[in-house]
């Protein structure tokens, strides 16, 4: 089995990229939305930390959102209950498909956080920073300040970009991207 980590911006389309692959994904946003709604566990973990917040089963993205705002060091407090569920959640991803050719890890904080090896296909998505930031304006619950300080913790652009084996440039037309993922992929799977 192949894995391949996508890499790149907040927004750059790591998401939509890692769907042209046409294999199975392990989208960790994804998979944190679905521990706030379906997990009793991380909701009696979060309320735990933060119990005027936190009440009600499934969790409420937008309490969180209000945690956030409310002091930056509560981010540090949520990552500490949700990282080791998503490991949890990666790690039986990789056992599940380990029979497969490929597999894409779509991790935000895939190298921040040690969840790659060195076996792993870096693979890393740039885009134009002004589409990024229109497209992210547009999203239903973007807040600007909790967009930097979800930059804060990531490594710098460059480092990524420099620490990836393949770069793609997702332009957002869906042409250019398909085939350019084709051309990869065929590379990756010939060796």
């Amino acid at each position: 089995m192949r894995i391949i980590g996508i890499l790149g911006d907040i927004g750059s389309g790591k998401s939509f990229v890692s769907k042209k692959f046409n294999c199975p994904i392990f989208n960790a946003d994804e998979e944190v939305s679905k521990l706030y709604s379906k997990s009793y566990s991380c909701f009696k973990k979060l309320n735990k930390e933060f119990p005027k917040n936190i009440k009600n089963f499934p969790v409420d993205k937008k309490e969180l959102v209000k945690i956030l705002i409310k002091n930056k060091k509560n981010l540090k407090k949520i990552i500490k209950v949700i990282h080791p569920l998503v490991r949890n959640k990666m790690n039986k991803f990789l056992k599940i498909n380990s029979k497969k050719k490929l597999v894409i890890l779509d991790i935000p904080l895939l190298l921040e956080n040690k969840l790659y090896k060195k076996n792993y296909i870096l693979l890393y998505v740039q885009a134009n920073a002004k589409k990024i930031q229109s497209r992210l304006k547009k999203r239903k619950n973007f807040n600007k300040k909790i967009y930097k300080e979800l930059k804060m913790l990531q490594l710098p652009l460059s480092k990524k970009k420099k620490l990836a084996r393949f770069i793609i440039f997702n332009d957002f037309k869906m042409k250019n991207l398909a085939k350019s993922v084709k051309i990869i992929k065929n590379e990756i799977l010939k060796k």
